[in-house]
């Protein structure tokens, strides 16, 4: 029994590092692959070789503090021929009608309003009027770099097997601690893990708050599901097992609003675990299969990923139960095992560092925080992932997945 528990506590130490070494040499190869190339070209000046039509979705859920902002940014894309889809999904506060204003003042705007059914069926319900050939979703509170779309469609005219472009988003709530070390966990964990997927040709999940499609590609797969509380990561899983290729461009920027508090925190995150389990226990079975097996290794991601938290939960048990794990502390391995992960998680923001802030100037500035977020980061894991897998095995299928209007902090809310 003690070489079990010695087994398991080295699986719990292990993991966490292993995983960011996988994610650094992973961001390093994509860095120096692809990504300075995109870096010298935006120096000379992005210019595709045709333009596409495309329309830019902007599902809408009380937003009436933000939709201004964001609605304004996207009429101001450098990019010759768009249109502007705003869907009002039966929002409580005035969205409605500032968005009617908005569109009485400029064509390019048009404005869908429907009982609320939630953000997937709300991109559902503007896939059918949208005139683009290229849709790209963007969240009602966010603000998208006026390049950005063209360096999205690129993807789509180099490759006809492109299905989907993810963006990059980065986080502009940084009145508090937990806003400021978010900026570590988008760029050392998410931005880092999106570029490492890449390299290896599946992704995760595209970040719902900025993605381009094809629109073909959407009508092929039927669209968005509507009973998946995470409609960005199941459309990924249903794009990819269909045979089409989601790719990442950093240089797709969109300033975004996150949680900066705890509570708010929390219930987001418990939201992306149990969307990550219901994608699972959907689409698992059919990435199991041979043909599907590039899959596989995303699989055992995610399948390690559930194992350690359940694993941390397991040792935590036995600690309660006899409070004594000196056994377990023997060894070189776990001597050391401070300082190892000490020191890779300086690696990690370092690397980070060193690639994001081509983006991000002010970035640095928030290392004295930063360093703190692998902590956070994997607790908030463990204790999301403990509570969702339930979750998803009990909820409904078929069940309406509606949305809540997010927490964005209350510092940012007094600006506004």
């Amino acid at each position: 029994m003690s070489d079990f528990l010695s087994g398991v506590a080295v699986f719990t130490l292990a993991y966490p590092s292993l995983m960011a070494l996988v994610w650094m040499c992973g961001g390093l190869y994509y860095y120096f692959q692809w990504e300075r190339r995109d870096l010298a070209l935006a120096r000379r000046g992005l210019v595709l070789p045709r333009y596409p039509k495309v329309t830019l979705m902007v599902p809408c859920y009380n937003e009436g503090a933000n939709v201004e902002e964001t609605i304004g940014h996207l009429l101001r894309q450098r990019y010759p021929d768009f249109e502007v889809l705003a869907i009002n999904d039966g929002s409580r506060d005035d969205t409605g009608a500032r968005l009617d204003r908005l569109a009485a003042q400029d064509t390019r705007l048009c404005v869908l309003h429907q009982r609320n059914q939630g953000k997937a069926m709300a991109l559902n319900n503007g896939l059918k009027v949208a005139k683009g050939e290229i849709l790209v979703g963007i969240d009602g509170d966010a603000v998208l770099d006026h390049d950005a779309v063209a360096w999205m469609v690129k993807h789509f005219l180099d490759s006809a097997k492109v299905g989907a472009v993810t963006g990059n988003p980065r986080v502009r709530t940084r009145s508090t601690i937990i806003g400021k070390i978010q900026t570590g966990e988008f760029s050392s964990i998410i931005g880092l893990i999106k570029r490492a997927q890449r390299i290896y040709g599946t992704v995760f999940t595209v970040s719902g708050v900025v993605v381009a499609f094809r629109r073909s590609a959407l009508e092929a797969v039927g669209g968005w599901s509507t009973d998946m509380v995470t409609e960005d990561i199941d459309i990924s899983w249903k794009l990819q097992l269909a045979g089409w290729l989601i790719h990442y461009q950093p240089q797709a920027l969109c300033w975004v609003l996150m949680p900066e508090t705890v509570r708010g925190l929390y219930k987001q995150r418990l939201r992306w675990a149990q969307g990550g389990a219901e994608v699972m226990l959907r689409h698992g079975p059919q990435a199991l299969r041979w043909r599907n097996r590039r899959f596989w290794l995303l699989l055992l991601e995610y399948a390690a990923s559930v194992l350690w938290c359940y694993a941390m939960v397991l040792l935590a048990l036995i600690w309660l139960a006899a409070p004594d794990l000196h056994a377990l502390g023997e060894g070189h391995f776990f001597a050391w095992s401070g300082v190892l992960m000490t020191s890779i998680c300086l690696l990690q923001f370092g690397v980070s560092i060193f690639i994001d802030h081509h983006y991000d100037k002010s970035m640095a500035r928030s290392f004295i925080w930063c360093v703190w977020y692998p902590l956070v980061y994997w607790l908030l894991n463990l204790v999301t992932v403990i509570v969702a897998v339930p979750k998803a095995v009990l909820r409904r299928r078929g069940q309406l997945a509606v949305w809540e209007s997010p927490d964005r902090g209350e510092s940012f809310r007094d600006k506004k």
